[in-house]
């Protein structure tokens, strides 16, 4: 059983469920939020009204609770609504929300060297059995990576690891590139170099959110794929130094690329990007890519400095990387804008050939909403 109570002159009511919580909402709210017929299109659930169609002054004239059931009126359109209580219950927003700046969801596990189990899965398996697919795009999710096995050994295979969950995002490089060594090469990726944990592309608004890396040789000696969690780097720098933090939070670095004719991406970012309520959303570190950073004040770019130096330790520390060989057929998966990845050095003995894409996590976050909600209802 639910009571409810009538507020500021019906301007807002108060939802007294059984146990005793209380959940207040605003009466502009609820006929924002309503699903009636009315309001939203059946089927995509789309708003048919705009925000200049709700009355400046609508208010709640009558309020009714009967078991998961609430039945408000509005004036003055004298509009009754049904609305289910178990929704508002999850949709509340009457709540305390004491957060450092910094936080993280729950949907995101953090993690060093002690990762006990990558997530990893077999290619074959997830392309044929949905369950197994959610299973391993919800460990990506956690993780910021994952790893597949048992692949196709052949050119292009890593477009059909992106048409599992989503798109292709081209790029200047094209719909894929080749990581092998080359004679000149447009950018250092391209060499037997070991490269520095980094998030790939900096330089680009939007950045690729999602990078695919697929093996198809890899018989030199060294060469090891090396992933670290951004969040977890950055929240180890928050509570080492948070002066230090605020000011990589603060202030926006440059990043830049022009290493082939006619290109020349620029962005302007901080390396650590948190949403106004202080969510940890994004980190762009790349040594390689960094251009002059000429938006921090004179009188605090030494210990902008200091902050970058220590983050980048912080990075490069044996304590925070796990590493892994791919051979043949297998892959992993990084969201660019957390997870660093990195590649030890290897030598011209051998040879080493992987292809990499880039794709949006807009389209796997939205295959795993789609099946964690189809399984939902399915159990309903």
């Amino acid at each position: 059983m639910h009571e409810v109570d009538i507020l500021d002159d019906g301007r807002a009511i108060r939802l007294t469920h059984e146990g005793g919580a209380r959940l207040r909402f605003h009466a502009i709210w609820l006929r924002d939020n309503a699903w009636d017929a009315g309001t939203r299109a059946p089927g995509n659930g789309q708003r048919l009204i705009t925000i200049a169609d709700i009355p400046s002054q609508i208010r709640i004239s009558a309020a009714k609770a009967e078991g998961n059931a609430l039945s408000l009126t509005f004036a003055p359109e004298g509009k009754t609504i049904a609305y289910d209580v178990a929704w508002l219950q999850a949709h509340s927003y009457d709540q305390e929300r004491p957060r450092e700046s910094g936080w993280t969801g729950p949907e995101f596990e953090l993690w060093d060297a002690g990762l006990a189990h990558i997530p990893s899965a077999s290619f074959n398996a997830i392309s044929s059995d949905r369950g197994q697919l959610k299973n391993w795009l919800f460990g990506v999710r956690r993780f910021g990576f994952g790893k597949l096995t048992d692949g196709p050994v052949e050119s292009g295979a890593l477009l059909k690891v992106a048409e599992l969950f989503g798109y292709i995002r081209e790029t200047n490089y094209g719909k894929w590139f080749e990581v092998r060594t080359e004679v000149n090469p447009s950018n250092l990726a391209y060499t037997g170099l070991g490269l520095q944990a980094h998030t790939d592309n900096p330089y680009r608004d939007p950045v690729p959110t999602l990078q695919i890396l697929y093996c198809l040789e890899n018989s030199a000696k060294g060469g090891e794929n090396m992933v670290v969690d951004g969040f977890k780097a950055a929240s180890r720098l928050r509570a080492e130094n948070p002066k230090g933090f605020d000011l990589l939070t603060k202030y926006c670095a440059r990043f830049e690329y022009a290493g082939s004719e006619g290109i020349c991406l620029r962005a302007r970012r901080p390396m650590i990007e948190l949403a106004p309520d202080g969510e940890l959303t994004g980190i762009r570190f790349n040594n390689r890519s960094a251009a002059a950073f000429t938006d921090v004040p004179y009188d605090e770019m030494e210990a902008y400095y200091a902050a970058y130096r220590r983050l980048g330790e912080i990075i490069e520390d044996p304590a925070m990387e796990v590493s892994f060989k791919l051979s043949p057929g297998e892959s992993f998966i990084v969201d660019n804008t957390r997870v660093l990845h990195a590649r030890k050095g290897y030598s011209g003995a051998g040879s080493r050939w992987l292809q990499g894409c880039y794709a949006d996590k807009d389209g796997l976050l939205s295959t795993l909403a789609a099946m964690e909600t189809h399984r939902q209802e399915a159990a309903e």
